[in-house]
């Protein structure tokens, strides 16, 4: 079964299609990253406008790049939400355009599950049960994965994700947009022990929720007060401290959830998944525990069409179709039943 799948629901508008769920046959990208670096973030008028440009041209050179024709396409996938409103409108308008004009059915996907299930197109052979951890720019969540079409929630963020967070604490250090990779190569350069900043929710000992506006604040606070006072700042050593604490909080708890949970698979997910910093340490913590790290290359933890269309193939395999009254939905919800943990 090959799916031809859209994803635009932020700043990248892309197209692939994917083969039975697992075969990579194309997944073009094309990035607005260039266009909103001169805003500091993106615009969501300008990036609608964008994807109405590149949709139908991403669309067909993700055909030619599989060596495909319209009629080999059995279905249409494309992400429903969440993400921004009008860019989603771009890629849903498209693929039921598609659907209707080839008569083939459509499949509507949650952006979040779709960065869960890149992992399957990394690793052939990772089926359920697992846990993932989900760490983008909107969301950071501890998802079981418990069947193909079955998500249990074991913890997520409830103010600021660790993505956002990274951005908003770039862009007051100076950096541009995306500021989350800046971050990232800094902190490499810093010392992590140089400045003790707050630990999120350090006294609910048993949560694996996640909340980092605290530590947002305390970071901003730090870099205006040494402003103020006219201190020099190392920011290496703030850019090394501020993600040693993000990334000790995502890690503890990720280990912790294998703990209660008894899982031995770990998939991450997500753009942050990039972060060299909690790659690193989620390999060390898992080698020590016996646990396999899957880890998607950058370019599936980042949004992409791939992932979509993997997601799509399962969903059709459940039966799970979209209307063509379907609508983009910017706050879809992450459909889950919450997962008994062992104390």
């Amino acid at each position: 079964m090959k799916i031809l799948a859209f994803e635009t629901s932020c700043d990248e508008t892309s197209c692939a299609v994917v083969e039975d769920g697992r075969r990579i046959c194309s997944n073009v990208i094309s990035t607005q990253i260039a266009i909103h670096k001169k805003f500091g973030g993106v615009v969501p008028e300008i990036a609608s406008r964008h994807h109405i440009e590149d949709v139908l041209p991403v669309a067909l050179e993700a055909l030619r790049e599989a060596d495909c024709t319209w009629d080999d396409i059995d279905a249409i996938a494309v992400t429903e939400g969440p993400g921004l409103v009008g860019a989603l409108l771009v890629g849903v308008a498209a693929a039921k355009a598609c659907a209707w004009a080839l008569n083939k059915p459509l499949i509507a996907v949650n952006h979040m599950e779709g960065h869960i299930f890149a992992n399957l197109l990394q690793y052939p052979d990772l089926e359920p049960p697992f846990l993932s951890l989900v760490v983008s720019g909107g969301h950071t969540m501890l998802v079981v994965v418990e069947d193909y079409n079955t998500f249990k929630l074991l913890g997520q963020t409830r103010d600021d994700a660790a993505g956002e967070t990274f951005d908003k604490i770039a862009r007051v250090m100076g950096f541009p947009y995306p500021g989350g990779p800046h971050i990232d190569r800094l902190a490499a350069e810093g010392n992590a022990e140089a400045i003790h900043f707050p630990i999120p929710l350090r006294r609910e000992h048993d949560t694996l929720d996640f909340s980092f506006s605290g530590l947002k604040s305390a970071v901003i606070n730090y870099l205006h007060t040494a402003e103020m006072k006219k201190q020099e700042v190392n920011k290496a050593d703030v850019a090394a401290s501020f993600q040693k604490t993000v990334v000790d909080d995502v890690v503890g708890k990720a280990m912790q959830a294998l703990e209660r949970t008894g899982f031995k698979t770990l998939a991450l997910a997500g753009g942050v998944a990039a972060n060299h910093g909690l790659r690193h340490t989620l390999e060390e913590e898992c080698h020590k525990r016996g646990v396999r790290l899957c880890r998607p290359d950058p370019v599936l933890c980042t949004d992409n069409g791939a992932m979509i269309g993997c997601r799509a193939y399962y969903m059709a395999q459940a039966g799970v179709y979209a209307p063509l009254t379907l609508n983009a939905d910017p706050r879809l919800p992450f459909l889950a039943e919450q997962f008994e943990l062992k104390k």
